[in-house]
Parts: structure tokens; C-alpha cells; sequence
């Protein structure tokens, strides 16, 4: 063995001694990395001692034994390419440098539009002038980058129940070289085989254009926490000067696993429920998907709709507890639970009370009452006023001013809806009574009418009638057809007359315990007009007065004083003018005719009408002697 080390020794530094003494050294990178379809350049560095003649191109499949193939040959000392393989035709560019002073220079070896097939060995030999030679090595690699990874999760769903692991979802990448790398994870950390619990199968397919196509399929045997895991898968590939990654969508999956536990509850389960009202009541179990319900009452089955039971006008026989429970068929396992529902209600208002009529001076107890699921309030009202917050209303020393209606309000505080309301009519006997004067309403000055209103209270209710007489001869007057409405205490009657002169209206009340009466004097109410007349002159003449106008206090007298002057000033006026005809100083027209203008009067006669806002006067005067007509009307 010794010897044998020994002889290796030897030789090693015969060959350390023979490439130090070389005469032709070459040196070159062990490796380039490049794109595929990029440009590859390949350099060659030698020193040299005697001139260079020639480089020569060879290449061989990386990691194989086997003999070089030159491709491409180029003459150093006439600078120019002697030999150049059909593979690389078109493709391959050369340059070529050389230092005379100190013996040194470089070939760069380009080669365009690199293919998969140009990942070789490439060989560099310099030849000198005196037959000596040293050559260089390096490696294309080429890369391509592959597609972005398309996950496709298994949707079915897996189930717990399952011994085996279940496959959970399938990853491709595609076009890539170097052959990329699959990596699965789960919530971010990668997913290692494991016997029993995780299964990795993948397969690669070398495509006609020397790409790779990867697919790799992840199983597991899944768990109930899995239903929110993540899986995505991870690609690596190697680009020149280091590797990258990239990772897929992410996707979560179904997973199947049975119920161990159900929990029944009540939509809206702070609300309180009363009497037809609608209930939901949903059931959940803690398994996926979920299991056939079945919800009973009372031990009765109910209807069901997957998992929500709905109870429509629901009443105080619905109350207790409801029942759901799930039958897994495929783990054989069945749960329960329950929840107990409370209906609450309000019952109708029962009033007790010995009588509802009463003799003036008696006292009464009104009790009001309602069962209820819950605390209630009770309170008594009369004509909307609050009078006691209590069951039982006392009544005390009766008179008219209790008759009337009663009513009992029951609410529950806790449950606002839930109110019920009951009123009671209470009667006072007693003689008719007239709590006020009749009533005399607006005037409805058009028509001269006017509305007369008596309100008469006592028990039995009292019968109205009415009576009208002239009030100057005492006459009766014919009564138009009364209105009456009853009243809780009593009834009302009501009139429309024409009142043409002053009357006396008398209402009388009369039931089985007496007659009252009341009267009230009514005015006469005249129609009002308003119009302007003329004064016509037998002498062609034409008079317009004004209407009078309305006056204050005292206008009476103002009024007459100013009919007199006028009257006054018309008689002297027509003296004058008929002093003047009978001496014939003033012409009454071209043929002696006499002028007469709308109405006819007698030859002397001056007619004059004045009318005011409330009365109607009119005057004929006759010639200067003042004789008076009497008034039109």
C-alpha cells in the first residue's frame, strides 16, 4: 500500500512539473449561465511563448465520456475562420486579441439564440507555432424560467372517517429548466412525507422542446382542524447566478367530519314572546356538513326545515321545552339539546261591579282584573284623565258629575305590546238638569237662521222638547225637527230656526223622576242689503244720493236732521223751478213736450229713494204744497 501511495505522489507531481513548464497555458470560467434563446460568450485566455497559429472549438456532453467534436476552428496568424460546424451556422460570432510584448491574447466565443441542445462542455485549444498546445474547459448551462404554478383543490371534500390519506389538491408548473422543484404547504409550513399522515406523488414530462413539466399531488389524512387550513404549493427554479420561487394560490378545503354536539337557540333570544308572535328556532351541530334534525315538543315531533324550526302565532300552549336532536348516520352518532320558550300573555279584562247605576249620594267599588304571564300595570281613566293606579276604583257620594264612562287599562311594563282595555258605563238617577242656558249659535245672516243647543243631564235619560211663541202676541211658532244625541251623562238636542221676529225658545227635559225646563228670549234677525238709488225730476232733473253710511253711537239723530235739510232744499229747489216754468223763462224742449226718464210720476212730482245698510226709506214729494206719498217699499 505504501508503495502504491507513493507512486501516486510521484505522478501527481510529474504532471504539477509538466503543466508549470507547459509552453501554451489556457484559462477559462468552469462555468456560464445564460437564457434561453439569449446570447451566450464563451472567453478564452492564454499565454504562450512561442506565436499562436491557431484556436480550435470542440464540445462534449457534460458528465459523459466520450470524444470531442470541434465545431469551430480559426487561424491565428491570418486572422481569419478556417473550419465552422452546420450546428451552430449562422449563430456564432468570433473575436480574437493578442499582445505581442508579452505573449498573451484571448478568443471570445458568442453564440446567438441559444438553444437547449448548446448545453455542453466547451473546449478551447491554442496551437503555437511550434506544434506545442494547451487547452481550456467550461460549462453552458441554460435556463428558462417555468409558468406561474396552478393549484386545483379537491372541492368534493374529505372526510375524517377516511384510514387512508385523502388526496387534497393537485399542482402543475410547467416550461421550465432546469427541472423546478414542488413544495406543499399547510398554513405556511412545508409538508413533509409522513407514513399515514401525508402523502407527496409527483411526476415530471420532458416535452419535445426539452422543457419540463412537473405535477405533484398532495394527500392527507385530514383532521377536524383542517376545515380552516391553507395549502398553496411552492415552486423553485434556477436562474444564471441563483434560484428564485414562487408560490400558487392559496385555497382552502372541505372537510367532512361527524356532530358530537348540537346547540338549539332562539333568534333574538333578548326578546320576549308573547301570544302571536313568530319564532325561529335554529339548531347548529359542531360537525360538517350537518346532520338531519329533529325537533320535538312535549314529545311530540314538530315540522322541520333543515335547521330552523318555525312556530307561527304562537300561544301560551307553545311554551316549555323544545328539543332538537341530530342523527349522524355515517359516525352513528346521535346528540341533543334544548331550549325552553316562554309565551307570555295578557288575558281580556274581567270589571266587577254590584251596580252600574246609582241614587245620587251612593257609593261604588269598580274592580278590574287580567291574568297575566307577567307583572302588570293597572290604571283607571275617565274622559282621558288618569284618575288612580290601582285595581279597584271607589266611587263615592254619586252625582252627575260621576256619571259617565270608566275605563281599565292593563299593561305589562316589561312588554308594552301586551295592553288590554275595558270601560263601564256609570248612571246617576236623578230628575232632568240643565247644567247651562240654551245656547245660542252663530247667525247665518243670508238665510236669518240661527242654531239654539240645550244639554240636559239625569238617569233615565230625559226626552227634549222643544217650544217656540212670538214673544209681542204670545203666539206659539212652529218647531223645526230637532237633532238629540245622547251623551254618557245625559243628551243633547239642538234646533235651526228662522228667527223673523223676537221669540221665546223654551227646552224642556222630562224623565220618570221629574220635568226642568229653560227658556231664552231670541231676537229678530233682519237681511242685510246694501244699494244705491236715483232721484228722477219731472224737469229732466236726476238726483243721486249715496247710501247712508253706518254710524257709531248717536247716528240715529244725525241721520233724520240730514233727511229734513235735504226734504228742504228739494222743495226749494222745485218752487223755484216752477215759479220760473209759469213765467216761462225755462223751456221743457223744442216741441213744449214734457222729458220723463225711466219711471213715470205726475207733472209736479219729484220722486227720491234712499236706502241704508240695515233699512229702506223712500219719499215722493208733490209739487211745492209738501204733500207726502206714502213710502215704497
Amino acid at each position: 500500500m505504501t508503495l502504491r501511495y507513493i507512486a501516486l505522489l510521484i505522478a501527481g507531481l510529474s504532471v504539477l512539473t509538466c503543466k508549470t513548464w507547459a509552453m501554451v497555458n489556457v484559462s477559462m470560467e468552469d462555468r456560464v449561465e445564460v437564457y434561453l434563446k439569449g446570447k451566450a460568450e464563451i472567453s478564452c485566455i492564454y499565454t504562450l511563448k512561442e506565436p499562436a497559429k491557431m484556436i480550435v472549438w470542440s464540445t462534449k456532453l457534460p458528465d459523459r465520456e466520450q470524444s470531442k467534436k470541434g465545431f469551430f476552428a480559426y487561424d491565428t496568424v491570418e486572422n481569419k475562420i478556417i473550419d465552422e460546424d452546420s450546428e451552430y451556422a449562422g449563430r456564432i460570432n468570433f473575436t480574437h486579441s493578442h499582445e505581442p510584448q508579452n505573449s498573451r491574447g484571448s478568443g471570445l466565443l458568442i453564440i446567438d439564440n441559444v438553444q437547449l441542445s448548446d448545453q455542453k462542455e466547451y473546449t478551447c485549444t491554442v496551437h503555437d507555432v511550434s506544434t506545442d498546445s494547451g487547452e481550456g474547459h467550461t460549462r453552458l448551462q441554460i435556463f428558462n424560467s417555468p409558468s406561474l404554478p396552478v393549484i386545483e383543490g379537491i372541492y368534493t371534500g374529505i372526510s375524517v372517517i377516511e384510514e387512508k390519506p385523502s388526496k387534497v389538491a393537485h399542482c402543475i408548473v410547467d416550461n421550465g429548466f432546469p427541472r423546478p422543484i414542488i413544495t406543499w404547504y399547510k398554513d405556511r409550513l412545508p409538508l413533509q412525507q409522513s407514513d399515514g399522515e401525508v402523502k407527496i406523488s409527483e411526476s415530471e414530462t420532458t416535452k419535445a422542446n426539452g422543457l419540463f413539466t412537473v405535477e405533484s399531488n398532495l394527500y392527507i389524512k385530514a383532521q377536524r382542524t383542517d376545515k380552516d387550513a391553507v395549502f398553496y404549493c411552492e415552486v423553485k427554479y434556477s436562474v444564471p447566478g441563483g434560484v428564485r420561487m414562487t408560490e400558487s394560490k392559496k385555497i382552502n378545503i372541505s372537510v367532512y367530519y361527524p356532530t358530537t354536539e348540537v346547540k338549539v337557540y332562539v333568534n333574538q333570544p333578548d326578546r320576549l314572546i308573547k301570544e302571536g308572535d313568530t319564532v325561529e328556532i335554529w339548531c347548529e351541530g359542531n360537525g360538517n356538513p350537518q346532520p338531519v334534525f329533529t325537533f320535538t315538543h312535549n314529545g311530540e315531533e314538530l315540522n322541520e326545515n333543515n335547521q330552523m324550526l318555525l312556530l307561527e302565532n304562537v300561544t301560551r300552549s307553545d311554551s316549555g321545552p323544545i328539543v332538537c336532536q341530530s342523527d349522524d348516520f355515517d359516525a352513528e352518532i346521535n346528540t341533543e339539546d334544548s331550549v325552553n320558550i316562554m309565551v307570555h300573555y295578557l288575558d281580556q279584562i274581567v270589571v266587577t261591579t254590584e251596580k252600574t247605576v246609582l241614587h245620587q249620594g251612593e257609593d261604588l267599588a269598580l274592580t278590574c282584573n287580567a291574568s297575566s304571564s307577567l307583572t302588570t300595570l293597572t290604571a283607571w281613566y275617565k274622559d282621558g284623565t288618569r284618575l288612580v293606579e290601582k285595581h279597584v276604583l271607589e266611587l263615592h257620594n254619586a252625582s252627575y258629575d260621576t256619571a259617565g264612562v270608566y275605563m281599565c287599562e292593563v299593561t305589562v311594563p316589561s312588554l308594552p305590546e301586551l295592553q288590554e282595555q275595558k270601560s263601564v258605563q256609570i248612571s246617576v238617577r236623578g230628575k232632568p238638569k240643565f247644567t247651562k242656558e240654551i245656547e245660542v249659535g252663530p247667525v247665518n245672516k243670508a238665510e236669518r237662521s240661527v242654531n239654539l243647543t240645550c244639554y240636559a243631564e239625569g238617569f233615565p235619560f230625559p226626552t227634549i222638547t222643544w217650544t217656540l211663541s212670538d214673544l209681542r202676541t204670545g203666539q206659539p211658532v212652529p218647531v223645526p225637527e230637532a237633532e238629540n244625541q245622547m251623551t254618557d251623562t245625559g243628551i243633547v238636542s239642538m234646533i235651526s230656526l228662522r228667527a223673523m221676529s223676537e221669540l221665546t225658545a223654551k227646552c224642556s227635559a222630562a224623565n220618570e223622576l221629574g220635568t226642568e225646563d229653560v227658556t231664552r228670549k231670541i231676537k229678530a234677525y233682519a237681511r242685510v242689503t246694501t244699494t244705491t238709488t236715483q232721484a228722477t225730476s219731472t224737469k229732466g232733473t236726476r238726483l243721486t244720493v249715496p247710501p247712508k253710511q253706518p254710524q257709531t253711537g248717536g247716528g240715529s239723530g244725525v241721520i233724520i236732521a240730514v233727511i229734513i235739510i235735504c226734504l228742504l232744499l228739494i222743495a226749494i229747489l222745485g218752487s223755484v223751478l216752477y215759479f220760473l216754468y209759469k213765467k216761462g223763462k225755462l223751456s221743457c224742449g223744442r216741441s213744449g213736450e214734457k222729458d220723463f226718464t225711466k219711471e213715470k210720476a205726475s207733472k209736479d212730482d219729484i220722486v227720491m229713494e234712499m236706502k241704508s245698510g240695515k233699512s229702506e226709506e223712500a219719499v215722493l214729494l208733490q209739487g211745492v204744497n209738501g204733500d207726502k206719498k206714502s213710502p215704497a217699499e
